[in-house]
């Protein structure tokens, strides 16, 4: 059997709005509560990935990023742009509103309010 990863945490100082906030810009499914009492906030990233958000007591920001396709980026700097979420090209400068990655031809960074901080890049 092939190694995939099924699941990861992201830490958050509020797990259900993290987890919200993340699938509502990237355009994903926001899954029901899991684990004992809730305590998971769970999104669908693609058929055997979930980012399992849980609130933990002092949240240090994780660096998740993201291939998509260039009509998916478009969709999330559409969202990103309607919500006012500061975005950049540099994960030093994640203010600047610029898609200039200089590791593909457009890419971004996002930050939620618990520091995880999100890389989106598309080959076009």
């Amino acid at each position: 059997m092939a190694v995939s990863l099924n699941h990861t945490i992201v830490p958050a100082i509020d797990h259900r709005a993290a987890a919200r906030f993340f699938a509502t810009v990237m355009g994903l499914e926001e899954l029901p509560p899991s684990g004992a009492a809730g305590h998971f906030a769970p999104v669908r990233v693609n058929e055997q990935l979930t980012l399992d958000f849980m609130t933990v007591p002092a949240a240090e920001g994780h660096h998740l990023a993201f291939d998509v396709d260039p009509d998916t980026f478009d969709a999330i700097l559409a969202r990103i742009r309607a919500a006012g979420i500061p975005y950049g090209s540099n994960p030093r400068d994640r203010t600047n509103g610029r898609i200039d990655h200089p590791l593909c031809p457009r890419g971004l960074f996002f930050a939620d309010d618990s520091g995880n901080l999100y890389e989106v890049m598309s080959p076009a």
